[in-house]
């Protein structure tokens, strides 16, 4: 008889625990905001000091951004906007937004808030000074991009609906391509409803999120239906929709394979065990596959669709080589669908499947072969995605990227040494378990030597209710015995054991892929890297030809020894003479990204005249980024600057250099 999906999803409650402990662990020490487009240069640059007055103010990224009303927003030393408000793109990556004339001198603050090509929000600010630098009232220090609350919702629906994805497709080609009998087992059914339960889920919960997410942050901007129809505006809004369109029609094909599919072979048995038309068995056969085939092509259509929206709205959409790179994503993508989600088919079907529907050798070996391809596919356009993301060597050490797919690395050659252990208890697996039949034969005796003292008793006027708790009973011993024996197969035991293992190492996998997803890739932070070097090379230089007139800059390395403790900080002294100065601090990591320290000081030592130590605790304006105003510079002469950088409660570090202001 064919079994029917049941409501309840019991069984897979603790797989996706674990899939979500492990995504969790794995964002513990990632930043709220993975930016994937970097400032690379401006105009006027940060922290120099302009004669007159600029017509407008424009910023240069390392890729292509998306513009929204207010992504760029010029203040002036008070916090009242000077810009018009109408930012226009001059080319590909660099865009400007004009400025009201006849501003004032003083210290302006440029901010920006934008949305990348691949999708994520970037964010930050920067000041630059007209005359003079001056005190200014502006801090923006709460300018973050896809942080906070919405933007840690936000992450975890992406990682669900990855899941999800993995598990529907998975678990769909592992019955189509591996067991077909598995259409109607209940605990199959249940895994791959709800992986597209989850997916759907996540999906909604993300077209919402997203106008909070790369705007405000606020949680209650949620429920916005203004911004929701400008996402469904964008590239990633048409995106979402598009998924949950080809979504409707997963319902479809999971409704037909866990229906009609299920019952020809039932219908097939039921006459070749009765002997009824037995003519009829080659079209009942020939209809089958007819039915296979067109489940094949149609989910295999819905499985491809369901990963070009990934592909057409993130890594694969921009940087190098974009047509090339979108279709290689979507095998990629397809690639682990069918490997890691028949993986945890196999799981299920190993450690839930019922006793008289044991999974046969032929089954697994079939996926073992299928999981073989998928690796291959894996492998060739993982390749690919490396050269494309990472560029050089040097990132696979020097970015996070390269870390993080080094280690993606390792799990899956792994995975791969697990798999073939799991491979060798599969060539020794029996097409039907010799266990099984035993089992069957002991509880059909079991049964048949009880059957008679209820039936007497029954017959004897006993208690219907005493009767029917002794079956209970009875059924509760007799399914017992089957699975006690079924376990007891030394060969099927092992490969339970080695497939739970793959599980558990396919979900750590899962992670760290999610993960990657929403890092900046290793070409691009490279290449931020190198122009921000360059900025500061220049800025430097134009300092020291001055001779003092302009802005001093000072970039001196620390290490605190602990953890994340090493970076560069760089100071901006403007402009570097006797009186009043205005002090930038920017602290970045190793690869040139800002970051944030508990506790950044300055302290100014004049050792020739014993002045000194002057010292300045400057406020916090945006990540990485600390300000002081009206730095006070008594006298002209060598001083020794030291900064004092602490990275937790417990590691700190002083470095200095001399430097002649005056």
């Amino acid at each position: 008889m064919t079994q029917t999906i049941a409501p309840r999803v019991r069984p897979l409650v603790l797989l996706f625990l674990v899939v979500a402990a492990a995504l969790l662990t794995g964002l513990a020490g990632a930043a709220p905001a993975s930016a994937h487009a970097a400032l690379t240069g401006s105009s006027p640059q940060q922290g120099v000091v302009v004669a007159k007055a600029p017509t407008q103010v424009t910023l240069t990224f390392s890729e292509k951004v998306a513009l929204s009303d207010g992504a760029f927003r010029v203040l002036d030393p008070k916090g009242k906007r000077v810009d018009t408000g109408k930012a226009t793109e001059l080319n590909g990556t660099t865009y400007a937004v004009p400025l009201h004339s006849g501003l004032p001198d003083g210290t302006f603050t440029v901010a920006y808030q934008v949305v990348s090509a691949d999708s994520h929000p970037v964010a930050g600010a920067f000041t630059f000074s007209i005359g003079a630098p001056s005190v200014t009232s502006v801090s923006v220090s709460d300018q973050t991009a896809g942080g906070g609350v919405v933007g840690a919702l936000y992450g975890f629906g992406r990682y669900v609906s990855y899941a999800g994805f993995i598990v529907m497709v998975g678990g769909a080609a592992f019955v189509l391509a591996c067991w077909q009998r598995g259409s109607g087992v209940r605990a199959l059914q249940r895994l791959v409803v709800s992986g597209w339960l989850a997916m759907t889920a996540a999906t909604l919960a993300l077209l919402l999120m997203r106008g909070s997410y790369t705007g405000s942050g606020k949680v209650g901007d949620i429920f916005d239906l203004g911004l929701l129809g400008d996402v469904l505006q964008t590239k990633t809004g048409a995106a979402l929709v598009s998924r949950l369109l080809l979504l409707a029609a997963g319902a479809l094909f999971i409704a037909v394979l866990f229906g009609a599919y299920a019952r020809p072979e039932d219908d097939e048995a039921d006459a070749t065990e009765t002997g009824d038309e037995p003519g009829t068995e080659p079209d009942d056969g020939s209809a089958r596959r007819d039915l296979t085939f067109g489940l094949a092509i149609g989910g295999g259509v819905v499985a491809i669709g369901l990963a070009a929206t990934w592909a057409l709205a993130e890594h694969a959409s921009t940087g190098l080589q974009p047509n090339i790179a979108m279709p290689v994503d979507v095998i990629h993508l397809v690639a682990v669908a069918v490997w890691l989600g028949g993986l945890s088919a196999l799981l299920v079907a190993l450690f839930r499947a019922p006793a008289d529907t044991p999974i046969e050798g032929s089954a697994v070996r079939r996926f073992s072969r299928v999981a073989f391809g998928s690796v291959l596919a894996l492998v060739a356009t993982g390749i690919y995605q490396s050269w494309r993301q990472l560029g050089s060597w040097s990132a696979f050490t020097d970015t996070s990227y390269g870390q993080l797919l080094l280690v993606k690395i390792g799990l899956v050659i792994v995975l791969v040494g697990i798999a073939y252990v799991s491979r060798r208890w599969t060539s020794q697996l029996p097409e039907t378990p010799a266990t099984t039949a035993a089992a069957d034969t002991e509880v059909e005796a079991a049964v048949d030597t009880e059957k008679e003292p209820v039936g007497a008793s029954a017959v004897g006027g006993s208690d219907a209710k005493r009767a029917a708790q002794l079956a209970r009973q009875r059924a509760a011993v007799d399914t017992a015995k089957v699975k006690r024996l079924r376990n007891a197969d030394p060969l099927r035991s092992g490969l339970r054991r080695s497939v739970l293992a793959e599980a558990g190492v396919a979900v750590v996998l899962l992670a760290v892929t999610t993960v990657l997803t929403s890092t900046e890739p290793g070409r691009t932070e490279e290449d931020a890297k190198a122009a921000t070097a360059a900025s500061s090379a220049s800025s430097s230089s134009s300092s020291s030809d001055s001779e003092g007139a302009g802005a001093l800059t000072l970039d001196m390395p620390f290490d605190t020894g602990g953890q994340d403790g090493k970076g560069v900080v760089r100071l901006d002294i403007n402009p570097a003479r006797v009186g009043g100065n205005v002090m930038h601090v920017y602290v970045e990591r190793p690869n040139g990204r800002a970051f944030d320290v508990p506790e950044v000081k300055v302290a100014f030592t004049l050792t020739a005249k014993n002045l000194g130590p002057l010292t300045v605790n400057p406020d916090h304006l945006t990540t990485g980024h600390w300000t002081a105003n009206a730095v006070q510079i008594p006298m002209a002469g060598d001083w020794k600057i030291a900064v004092t950088v602490r990275t937790s409660d417990i590691d700190q570090v002083t470095v200095d250099k001399n430097a002649q202001i005056g």
